[in-house]
């Protein structure tokens, strides 16, 4: 073997180990990303086509954008408040449905306004929440697209707004401060609750248990 030929072959070798590192590097950049964002992580990947090195910056500076808010919870007069909004939206649902949509959108806006996140318009409000509710910020998305008129004429699927406002339900509790993943890891522990049909925390009653 030349010695000419050595000699590329160590230079491919140290470039491949290069990239290599490189690689390892890159993708441990933000090693905490995706699990502090957890689906929020995957659905910003996928938003920039599968390019994760774009995704990630755009999730570190909504982290970086986080930093500078000052949040609070709320005092138990604006919660219990909040709740009564809440069970308002759930009833006027059977009703109303897209108004009850954007009722709880607004209400959602309020409540994280009020916990210190940004108002300045939906998009950058939910960026924002992201940092810390990942799991359940998507719910708001939908919410928001939900309750807009259909510029496609498509009727409204009742079915699918009544699922979109139960996954709404799950940020309220979040942002709110009450009930939430402890509070129905303890119901399950004390076995099914007792509640009357739809009355139970986020169910949204069908037509037929609104009259009856």
């Amino acid at each position: 073997m030349s010695s000419g030929l050595i000699v590329a072959i160590v230079v491919i070798a140290v470039v491949v180990a290069a990239l290599g590192a490189f690689a390892v590097r890159h993708r441990q950049q933000h090693p905490g990303l995706s699990r502090r964002f957890g689906s929020e992580y995957e659905r910003t990947v996928a938003r920039h086509g599968g390019d994760t090195a774009a995704a990630e910056r755009e999730l570190a500076l909504r982290v970086e954008r986080h930093r500078e808010l000052t949040l609070t919870p709320l005092s138990g007069a604006e919660r219990a408040r909040a709740e009564e909004q809440w069970a308002q939206v759930k009833a006027r649902f059977v009703d109303d449905p897209r108004q009850a949509l954007a009722n709880a959108e607004a209400l959602l806006a309020r409540v994280a306004r009020d916990r210190g996140y940004p108002d300045s318009d939906v998009d950058a409000q939910i960026d924002t929440i992201s940092v810390d509710h990942g799991e359940h910020v998507e719910s708001y998305r939908e919410l928001h697209a939900l309750s807009l008129p259909d510029a496609a004429g498509r009727p409204a699927d009742t079915e699918e707004q009544r699922a979109a406002l139960l996954r709404a339900w799950e940020l309220f509790t979040a942002l709110v401060g009450a009930g939430g993943e402890p509070e129905r890891a303890h119901a399950h522990a004390r076995g099914p609750a007792k509640a009357p049909v739809g009355r139970r925390a986020g169910r949204v009653p069908t037509q037929r248990e609104h009259h009856a």
